[in-house]
């Protein structure tokens, strides 16, 4: 398994992360656990700041989805970032932290009128509109409120990038977003530039996540500034922001080579001055909204090995008490991940294994085919770079609780994110009269019997 940012074995010859021994992490907060590295995850907020903040005067807009936490808006706040939402419940964790709200983009194919009121009262920056039927009731809502929304429009480029299928959103067949080449752009920014409560500020689009060629990100800057010097030809406006989206893919596995953020930075802000100075144009303020590359290296996932199977010349299979509960990733995309054994990382790898989930699923595997040392029930099982979109889509099948959360720090571990209880799940479980009084009246039945 590769380290990433505090990784380290110890003295006792156990991984280490962020100054704490993750085998001492397991015994004090369970498995399976969430541990993430708060000096990695500053870091990569910090090489994005510099990179396009300090550097060019861009924007750096964390993308919440990744992985939203109250502590979470606390250091994307103290680091300088934005925050880029996509729901009520995602504004309400930012309000709920005390984000400053002029920093943040409020994202959505779908807001409902709910929120998008929240959002208005809230004092979002920038309403991120993903379509005309959005455009029509944010215009209605804002007059409604007396306010004037600031929005971008979201755009498709019609630009796909190399990725998986099911997190491509650039191209024209997109749920996302208003289309370029038909038209739709174009007359959404008419409608737009004549409404009352709406003052339009720029563009957005996104082509996708979990890239890892540069080319795709120049060839969409490119396009996105030829529109713009289409718009202002034909409209007399000028886009003061160009939002680029996210997508920067991160080293999850053997083969996954990401490019560095000054790189990323570098070759999109060329293109576009080049662009801005053929047109005529003022150079707008670009923005990105990183998330994966921010949080996802940052995290880690403690697992605790349980029964382990061998079927003789076929495979070994070892079972960990998490699985796609708290990491669906590999069942939804096939993802890939790297894993050892923190207890046993000096020790050579001579086993090869396949790591199943517990739930009652076949697509419950967490890894196929990775080499470790001699597993054992007992082991404590590190799987790297779970940061991005483990927490954030874990969920409860099975009826399994979703696991708890910590943040490492020189030696310190603090937790974040409480562990769920059999209690949380059946929480809001609610029982009809009817029910009941049927309940004992058969209990009547059965003692009178």
């Amino acid at each position: 398994m590769r380290f990433h940012g505090t990784m380290n074995i110890n003295r006792q010859g156990r991984l280490e992360i962020g100054g704490c021994d993750t085998v001492e992490l397991a015994q004090r907060f369970g498995t399976p656990l969430y541990v993430l590295d708060e000096r990695l995850f500053r870091q990569n907020c910090r090489d994005y700041y510099q990179s396009f903040t300090a550097e060019y005067g861009a924007g750096v807009v964390y993308a919440a989805k990744a992985l939203l936490t109250l502590s979470v808006c606390r250091m994307i706040e103290e680091e300088g970032l934005g925050l880029d939402l996509v729901s009520g419940g995602e504004l309400y964790t930012a309000v709920q932290a005390g984000f400053p709200m002029d920093r943040v983009y409020f994202h959505g194919n779908n807001k409902s009128p709910e929120e998008i009121r929240l959002a208005l009262k809230s004092g979002v920056g920038r309403f991120v509109v993903d379509n005309i039927y959005e455009l029509e009731l944010l215009d209605y809502l804002s007059g409604e409120s007396q306010l004037k929304a600031q929005i971008i429009l979201r755009l498709t480029p019609g630009i796909e990038a190399h990725t998986h299928e099911y997190i491509k959103t650039g191209q024209i067949d997109s749920k996302f977003g208003l289309v370029i080449e038909n038209g739709q752009a174009m007359a959404a920014i008419r409608r737009a530039l004549s409404m009352e409560n709406i003052v339009l500020n720029g563009l957005h689009c996104h082509i996708g996540s979990q890239i890892f060629e540069l080319d795709s990100y120049n060839h969409c800057a490119s396009v996105m500034m030829d529109f713009c010097a289409g718009v202002y030809n034909q409209t007399g406006w000028i886009a003061r922001e160009l939002d680029l989206g996210g997508g920067l893919g991160i080293y999850y596995s053997g083969g996954d080579r990401p490019p560095r953020v000054r790189e990323y930075a570098d070759n999109i802000m060329r293109v576009i001055d080049e662009k801005a100075r053929l047109s005529g144009l003022a150079t707008p303020r670009v923005i990105v909204e990183p998330g994966r590359s921010i949080c996802g290296p940052a995290g880690t996932t403690l697992y605790t090995v349980g029964a382990i199977k061998e079927i003789p010349g076929i495979r070994t299979y070892v079972a960990v008490d998490g699985g796609m509960g708290d990491n669906p990733r590999p069942a939804l995309y096939q993802a890939r991940y790297e894993a050892c054994l923190a207890n046993k990382i000096t020790q050579e790898p001579v086993q090869l294994v396949s790591v199943a989930g517990k739930c009652c699923e076949s697509g419950d595997m967490l890894i196929w085919d990775i080499k470790l040392p001699c597993v054992e029930a007992g082991d404590v099982m590190a799987v790297s770079c779970t940061g991005a979109y483990n927490y954030a889509m874990s969920m409860n099948y099975n009826r399994l609780p979703r696991p708890a959360m910590v943040l490492v720090y020189d030696g310190l571990a603090d937790l974040i994110l409480e562990r769920e209880t059999y209690e949380d799940i059946i929480g809001r479980d609610r029982v009809p009269e009817r029910l009941v009084k049927r309940d004992r009246q058969l209990k009547n039945i059965a003692s009178a019997g």
